[in-house]
């Protein structure tokens, strides 16, 4: 029962977000919110919804920014409403907290006294993102404001993005040459992210960077963060640290991911699924963290299925791959019934059901995936493809011809649907309709799939017609 509620929580809240993305997108600002508060309010950690709402609150702010008594008047209840959210957090109801700053912020997102304490509560309620949302959106909307920008940077240095750090760092130098901690913080920033480079093996002076670091202990912790794969000894510090961080702050999912990151790096793959497993105990309703331990166990298959190989056992190595296979499928089929709604995930149901030859499960599929804008086009090339393998040629064309109307350029997206128009009109007899598509392929990528080879062809059948 309780897996039930959980499923059925997630899916609420996924069907709330695309609600209120379609609703942002529309310009209806007011109903967005309306959607997207109930999203964050049945999934507090769902950090893509609570951007957008964000967004959608800035909007609202800017179209119907008010002046005058009515200013003032909104002002006051602002106060009384920050006075109740101050008291909600001193009670220790902070996710009740966290959910009032969002109708205050739907109030004014931009105000200083607001952001501020939207920040406070989302730090106490283990809800990191979501202050750097706050304080993110804030400084972009008031670009001057040297406060914000600080509070900006400081957040990018905390989740790791050194170069947004260095660049914020880089316009308060500017704005403060004389202040020595901004430019020690700079320094720092600096160092971090050419040390992520690589810039030692570059410069040849091994260490050198450490004289900008004060704390060599934090140094080295850095230089194995460094690392593209971390491990030995350096991955079971880290590991030992991530597990102590996820002790200290428990609600805070980037620490799951990053414990589960690491133990996929050293194939400790059954440990790090537990340590997602977790992270839903947190919040059930985040289909990334699903998505997360699907991509952890299909590595736990793939290097299984190494391991055989290497050893020589290649009939033990198909079975495993069968068996990843099945699985892959099994799982998206589970994922979607559990989010109907996420359109992504239909499409990847869609490439299963054709890559096994199911051509009429996966029209189905690739026909809802293509209500998404990042999906569309390639839903639309696989509808086609699906058309052509029932024989239904015209149809095939038909979704075609309306992918390459939306690709302004000669991308490999755009190839792939100029080429396959090109192969339909040449197994219809249309050499010439043929020869204009493979042209323009051949125009732009002589190496793209057999263009060459069906270039020559066509110009034989072209020379060999009458007239």
């Amino acid at each position: 029962m309780a897996g039930e509620r959980t499923d059925q929580t997630a899916q609420q809240a996924q069907n709330y977000f695309n609600k209120g993305v379609a609703a942002f997108e529309r310009g209806n600002n007011d109903i967005a919110i309306d959607l997207l508060m109930q999203c964050v309010s049945l999934s507090p950690g769902f950090s893509r919804a609570r951007k957008v709402l964000r967004a959608t609150q800035i909007a609202k702010y800017r179209k119907e920014k008010k002046s005058g008594l009515s200013a003032k008047m909104q002002e006051i209840s602002a106060a009384m409403m920050r006075m109740k959210i101050a008291g909600l957090l001193k009670a220790g109801k902070k996710e009740s907290a966290l959910f009032e700053c969002e109708k205050l912020l739907t109030m004014n997102p931009l105000h200083s006294q607001n952001v501020e304490l939207a920040v406070e509560v989302a730090e106490a309620s283990g809800h990191p993102e979501a202050a750097l949302f706050t304080v993110e959106a804030a400084y972009e909307n008031n670009p001057d404001d040297m406060q914000l920008l600080r509070r900006v940077a400081d957040y990018y240095m905390a989740v790791g993005d050194y170069a947004k750090a260095r660049d914020a760092y880089v316009k308060l130098n500017a704005y403060l040459p004389n202040d020595q901690v901004i430019f020690k913080q700079l320094k720092d920033a600096e160092a971090r992210v050419t040390m992520a480079a690589g810039w030692e093996e570059a410069a040849g002076k091994k260490d050198a960077y450490r004289d900008l670091i004060a704390n060599k202990d934090q140094a080295k912790k850095l230089d194995m963060q460094a690392k593209a794969v971390v491990a030995g000894s350096d991955a079971d510090a880290l590991i030992e640290e991530a597990r102590a961080r996820i002790e200290q702050e428990p609600n805070n999912l980037n620490y799951y991911r990053a414990l589960a990151r690491l133990l996929s790096q050293n194939k400790r793959f059954e440990e790090a699924v537990e340590v997602l497993e977790s992270a839903r105990g947190v919040n059930a309703a985040d289909p990334e963290l699903d998505r997360a331990i699907t991509t952890t166990r299909i590595s736990a298959f793939e290097a299984k299925i190494d391991a055989l190989k290497a050893a020589g056992d290649a009939a033990g190595a198909a079975d495993v791959e069968t068996e990843m296979n099945q699985f892959i499928f099994d799982d998206l089929s589970a994922r979607v019934q559990r989010y109907p709604n996420d359109l992504k995930l239909r499409y990847e149901l869609g490439l299963q059901y054709f890559k096994y030859g199911y051509h009429d499960d996966a029209i189905g599929q690739f026909q809802l995936s293509q209500r998404s804008p990042k999906e569309r086009i390639e839903s639309l090339y696989y509808l086609a493809m699906c058309f052509a393998g029932k024989g239904q040629r015209d149809m095939a064309i038909m979704q075609l011809e309306t992918a390459n109307e939306q690709l302004p350029i000669m991308d490999e997206l755009k190839k792939k649907v100029v080429f396959a128009l090109g192969k339909l009109a040449e197994e219809a007899g249309d050499i010439e309709k043929a020869f204009g598509y493979y042209k323009d392929v051949y125009g732009a990528d002589i190496s793209f799939e057999d263009i060459a080879t069906r270039m020559e062809r066509i110009y034989k059948l072209r020379q060999a017609q009458p007239g």
